[in-house]
């Protein structure tokens, strides 16, 4: 979303949790910039397009832009001169039980939310003292700093929450389409498992409806409305898919193959591949030539 001195920001992000700088108006576009495992907002102004999941977005004014590691998104500047500022945070940062449902209920957490907020010029004052506060804050000794900091994020996603317009357009079957193209691309972003020290994280619906922050029925309801399948078929096949690509390909043991793709033991893999496929893993791995 918004270029910076990356491996400074990054760094210092993963030590502390929480970062936040301005963003200059002399910066080169265009930019890209996907997954990352942190959190983002940012107060823009400049023009821009804005890929976000299966959405283009075209930003011309000032906005709050919100960024949900999960999804996968792009931005190119159609002009240099963009301005404003930008908080990245962890999860982890955000602790408690009542901030932790305010994040899932935002644009940052609900994906089918709208993640730009246009402002006017009241709205947008607003939210750059906010943002100058944490700035001044987060440079400071305040003992109570990260507090602070938790509090006014909270406060920005109250006020969008507050001030973001109606969801309208979006019917039952495109929030169903969307999803699906949410959970397929997650799947797929999974591979393909190129070392043995990796291990797939989203192996069941639940973990992929928790990744995206919505109830496992309506994950499993949207995906069979627009696929005919369930969604652990799909799961299921694309492992399997992973699993005969790499014992056709590759010469690492069974008993590796079945970590790389989240098996605890060979055993489970084993059983997983012949219920699957009605064969076993050794026998696709002595057709190999």
């Amino acid at each position: 979303m918004i270029s910076e001195p990356e491996t400074g920001i990054i760094s210092d992000l993963k030590m502390k949790g929480f970062k936040i700088h301005e963003i200059s108006g002399t910066e080169n576009a265009p930019l890209s910039q996907g997954r990352r495992d942190f959190y983002k907002i940012g107060l823009v102004t400049g023009g821009m397009t804005v890929y976000y999941g299966d959405r283009i977005l075209e930003i011309n004014d000032t906005v709050l832009f919100f960024v949900n590691p999960n999804i996968p998104h792009s931005v190119v500047r159609r002009s240099k001169e963009t301005t404003g500022y930008a908080c990245l945070f962890t999860e982890a940062f955000i602790t408690g039980r009542e901030r932790t449902e305010i994040l899932k209920s935002s644009p940052l957490g609900n994906f089918d939310s709208t993640p730009v907020i246009p402002l006017n010029k009241e709205q947008a004052g607003f939210m750059s003292g906010i943002f100058r506060k944490m700035l001044s804050v987060h440079s400071g000794d305040y003992n109570y700093k990260n507090e602070l900091l938790k509090s006014c994020i909270e406060l920005i996603i109250h006020e969008a929450l507050r001030i973001q317009p109606a969801q309208n357009g979006f019917h039952n079957k495109n929030a169903a389409t969307r999803i699906t193209n949410m959970f397929t691309d997650l799947l797929e972003r999974q591979f393909p498992i190129e070392r043995t020290d990796e291990t797939l994280r989203l192996r069941t619906a639940q973990d992929f409806a928790e990744r995206l922050s919505i109830h496992v029925n309506y994950l499993n309801r949207s995906v069979k409305e627009v696929t005919g399948k369930p969604t652990s078929v799909h799961i299921a096949e694309r492992i399997v898919a992973e699993a005969k690509a790499l014992l056709q390909h590759t010469n690492w043991s069974v008993a590796e193959i079945a970590f790389g793709l989240g098996f605890e033991y060979p055993t489970y893999f084993n059983n997983y591949f012949k219920r699957v496929c009605g064969i076993t893993p050794q026998s696709i791995r002595k057709r190999k030539v």
